[in-house]
């Protein structure tokens, strides 16, 4: 069970934003039986050229129980190219009690790669440091990826299915497959989404955790370029997590 709450607690966060506007924009996640399971709050700075985002994402009920109040926040800085963000650093901090774990990406746009940085922390020492490059390129990370994903849409009108890539996800390579709900397909999203959106689309990646090897992420924007609803399909055993914009 743990495992999974700690999967789902790493996938909600990915399933934020389009769009960049200085703003704060909540959500609440649920899951299954359990009910809610967390809050995301997310901030989105942008400066001329630059922008930041923050995201903190807090356990409740069940989930917070299970996890030991765990919280995690998320945060990318990088610039901006042709109206898309475009990663410099993207960093992942997980606090439980007087452990900490830090995950640190640097983008090298020049020689084309990313090196991740790891440290674990104990009762303030750190017990485990290491340093490699993850033999990719990507200019998104998994925030950028779903703030970008309006544009990437349009950019690519003309295809039902395509791939992009984010840091974040070194076991796959940064891989992510992207398919633009189209035609009567549209009504199969409607049901788990809604009906009042944008536009539906779907995130698959690589993880264990899932029954089919490949996830399911449904994604549905409404008019305003935000994200309004999404689902998490076929997390193993615990069926599927859902994402609600509040405010």
């Amino acid at each position: 069970m743990k495992k999974y709450v700690k999967y789902l607690l790493v996938a909600l966060w990915m399933v934020t934003l389009l769009g960049a506007n200085d703003k704060t924009i909540n959500y609440k996640a649920t899951f299954g039986i359990f009910g809610k399971v967390g809050h995301i709050a997310n901030h989105i700075h942008t400066n001329g050229n630059h922008y930041q985002i923050d995201t903190t994402v807090t356990l409740a009920g069940m989930a917070k129980m299970i996890m030991g109040g765990q919280v995690e926040h998320y945060t990318s800085k990088g610039h901006i190219e042709n109206g898309l963000m475009v990663t410099d650093s993207y960093e992942m901090v997980s606090t439980k009690g007087s452990k900490r774990t830090i995950k640190a990406y640097r983008i090298d746009h020049q020689k084309r790669r990313v090196i991740k940085e790891y440290t674990k922390i104990k009762n303030g020492k750190v017990v485990k440091h290491y340093r490699k490059d993850l033999h990719f390129y990507a200019k998104d990370d998994l925030l950028t990826l779903y703030f970008n994903m309006d544009k990437h849409i349009k950019n690519h009108a003309d295809a039902h299915r395509f791939t992009l890539k984010a840091v974040g996800l070194e076991k796959q390579k940064g891989l992510v497959e992207i398919t633009v709900a189209k035609g009567k397909e549209i009504q199969a999203y409607k049901r788990d989404l809604g009906t009042s959106a944008n536009w539906y689309a779907k995130a698959q990646i690589v993880q264990k955790n899932f029954r089919k090897k490949k996830g399911d992420i449904l994604l549905s924007v409404d008019s305003d370029g935000y994200i309004k609803n999404a689902v998490i399909k076929d997390i193993l055993m615990y069926g599927d997590a859902k994402l609600t914009r509040t405010k």
